[in-house]
């Protein structure tokens, strides 16, 4: 494994010099928090697919693979399905918007009252997103260096949190960059076809396995409507796809740049629940599906290549942990505790000292998320705690607010808090893993929006007048400023 090792440690080096380069750029607030909204389709692109594709889509895609075939793909393929339809439909208007938080744009949207309620939600989502992410390291560091769990989470996590302190966006740009090439070359590339090949080809996996396992719709058509549910929407609305989104140099490359990036998702999808498919072929009673991943690269694949394909898997688990950490981190700075000690800034002041607090706040962030990973094991429980209370509460005020003119703040606030404690209430009831939290949380939170947005004063026309003019992209950056409230 010396070989295998070499190339590990190289890539976690190499990441480690990112973040200094990155500090170096990093010199004010847009630059730190959104790499200063400038980067073109190809860096765009390969970021954004870098930080949607994590641990959960490569070994939990291969998994699934492992257990259902090529309709494991869902899961992933109904990422990709919501990124291109973020990127066709949404994406340019919310570039343009120029602002740091998904709770900015509820400010800009209802009048400045629906941001801290939402930016707590959001918060809890992007926590728990970094920390899901965090608990993978635990499994790619056990199959390397054999280590102890805590200590595999501890080394992985202060790796993400160092250069995403240093550097904040432009470094975690730089790493994703990196990332996207290493698991398109070790997954696609490299994994996919010796896993085929391995397996005795199409031929005989077909011979060797039930014909449920070709099904499109083996995992069965209510999985599926849940994936959409939870993936595809959430897709829509995350604070951390949304910071990517305004990281984009203009509102064509937000569009086009995601589009290409959810096209990759569907094929990365693809070549997830084939290599899945292989592994039952080559190891049919492995104990757990979520080994499929671990098992064929290590018994598999050659010498360095090996290490290629494991710095795959750290590459995607490091993407999308470092940038819900960023997120979080942004949430809780800008959206939470801004508000709280009741500071006011005006629009376009960009200090150093915003820099400073906001690599503080990926720091303490960082710790908290490792603490957490090491006091949580089920890493399926804690992803579904976060869809479900990012979709149950944010997605219907956002859309709304996007879609639908007569929306007011009332109607905003009623959905966040009805629809957020619905889901907590039914996770209670039903248990975590069970559909009817996000089924039921929805609609609640729908009706909520509706009824009260009616029974209310519609938004003032002043502030919609605002609303549309950011929309089109012709008033200036307004930095973090909430909206003035109106009566």
């Amino acid at each position: 494994m010396a070989v295998d090792y070499t190339v590990i440690v190289v890539y976690l080096a190499g990441m480690l010099a990112m973040g200094w380069w990155g500090m170096r750029r990093a010199r004010s607030k847009s630059e730190f928090l959104v790499a200063g909204r400038r980067l073109g389709p190809a860096m765009y692109s390969g970021t954004m697919a870098a930080i949607v594709l994590g641990g959960a889509s490569t070994i939990g895609g291969v998994g699934l693979g492992y257990k259902y075939g090529l309709s494991g793909a869902w899961m992933v393929f109904t990422i990709g399905l919501g990124l291109l339809a973020l990127s066709v439909f949404f994406s340019a208007r919310i570039a343009r918007l120029k602002v740091y938080t998904v709770s900015e744009m509820l400010d800009l949207r209802y009048g400045g009252r629906a941001g801290l309620i939402s930016g707590v939600v959001m918060w809890a989502y992007t926590l728990m997103l970094a920390v899901t992410s965090t608990i993978a390291y635990a499994t790619i560091f056990d199959v390397l260096f054999d280590l102890n769990r805590t200590v595999a989470i501890i080394l992985g996590g202060a790796i993400v949190v160092a250069y995403s302190t240093l550097g904040g966006m432009w470094s975690i740009t730089l790493t994703d960059m990196v990332q996207f090439v290493v698991k398109t070359i070790g997954v696609l590339l490299l994994l996919l076809p010796i896993a085929v090949v391995k397996a005795g080809g199409f031929s005989e996996m077909k011979a060797k396995l039930p014909t449920s396992y070709f099904d499109p719709l083996g995992i069965g058509g209510e999985t599926i409507f849940t994936y959409v549910l939870i993936y595809t929407f959430g897709m829509l609305i995350g604070q951390d796809i949304w910071q990517r989104v305004f990281t984009a140099r203009s509102d064509t490359t937000a569009k086009w740049g995601g589009t290409v990036a959810g096209t990759y998702c569907l094929v990365y999808a693809i070549a997830g629940a084939v290599i899945g498919t292989a592994a039952k072929v080559l190891y049919p009673d492995l104990g757990s599906a979520d080994d499929a991943f671990a098992t064929i690269v290590k018994d598999d694949l050659p010498i360095g290549i090996r290490g290629l394909v494991l710095a795959a898997a750290l590459a995607a688990v490091m993407s999308t942990s470092s940038g819900a950490l960023i997120a979080c981190a942004t949430v809780a700075n800008n959206d939470i505790w801004s508000r709280l000690r009741g500071a006011v800034r005006r629009g376009g002041e960009e200090a150093h000292d915003e820099v400073k607090g906001n690599r503080v706040f990926i720091l303490i962030m960082g710790v908290g998320v490792i603490c957490t990973a090491i006091a949580l094991n089920n890493v399926v429980e804690a992803l579904t705690v976060a869809y479900n209370l990012l979709v149950g509460g944010l997605l219907v005020p956002i859309l709304g607010g996007l879609l639908w003119k007569r929306g007011t703040a009332q109607g905003a606030l009623a959905s966040v808090i009805v629809g957020g404690a619905a889901v907590i209430g039914l996770m209670a009831t039903f248990g975590i893993l069970a559909n009817e939290p996000v089924y039921y949380g929805l609609l609640s939170s729908l009706a909520a929006y509706v009824i009260v947005s009616l029974a209310t004063k519609p938004t003032d026309e002043a502030v919609l007048t605002a609303w549309r003019e950011r929309l089109a992209g012709r008033t200036p950056e307004l930095a973090s400023e909430p909206a003035p409230a109106h009566q």
